[in-house]
């Protein structure tokens, strides 16, 4: 009885999931910002801290509404976005248009990229599921990375110090897996597929901690 409860629940959890990436992608922010306690923002720019000097050409895998392809453009990159929804590239595609940006941004599976071998400077990615840990996606991040180029995942946001709505936040990422351990050495795993320099890192936010790993092709 127990067993089928908890997968009963993990349907839902996941279907919760693919409604908030598809048909309710327009609550996105919204609810982004509310599990943050407004530090969302805050918490997918730290990946930014870690582009080189040198990084002019970035892929973003998992765009969502596409608030961080507006930093990049910002930054005067060249910019392409990646994402397997949709709905997500509607929204933005639109956010990116009305801030005067010509977006960039394809549709597809990270584990498929249909991109140029040694293209990118950079690759990024910020909250992404368990795909990014697929040997076929590290295989195609590889592969259109530049020798030397980085590939920076923002894996989560903790939250610092006490209250109830900490408290609240932080039972409600464990009871939807979102602060589960991924039972295997992170460093090692990279590595066995061929990234170099495996660095975790944590950058400060309002009321929070962003947590990175950083690694080179």
């Amino acid at each position: 009885m127990i067993r089928s409860m908890t997968g009963v629940w993990w349907c839902l959890v996941r279907f919760g999931f693919r409604l908030l990436y598809n048909e309710m992608a327009f609550t996105y922010d919204a609810v982004s910002w509310v599990v943050s306690l407004g530090a969302w923002r805050c918490w997918q720019r730290s990946a930014l801290e870690f582009l080189t000097p040198d990084s002019l050409r970035v892929l973003e895998i998992a765009h969502g509404t596409g608030n961080l392809q507006l930093d990049l453009h910002e930054m005067g990159l060249q910019v392409v976005g990646y994402d397997l929804s949709p709905a997500m590239g509607r929204i933005a595609r639109q956010k990116l248009r009305n801030y005067g940006y010509n977006p960039n941004l394809v549709r597809g599976r990270a584990q498929t990229l249909p991109l140029s071998d040694a293209h990118f400077d950079a690759v990024v990615c910020t909250f992404p599921t368990d795909f990014i840990l697929q040997p076929a996606t590290l295989g195609e991040v590889r592969r259109v990375l530049r020798p030397g180029g980085r590939f920076i995942v923002v894996l989560s946001g903790t939250f610092v110090g006490r209250g109830i709505m900490k408290q609240v936040l932080e039972w409600a990422y464990r009871a939807t897996g979102q602060r589960e351990e991924y039972g295997l050495d992170l460093s090692a795993y990279f590595m066995a597929h061929g990234f170099k320099d495996v660095a975790f890192h944590a950058a400060k936010c309002p009321q929070s901690t962003a947590h990175l790993v950083v690694m080179s092709r």
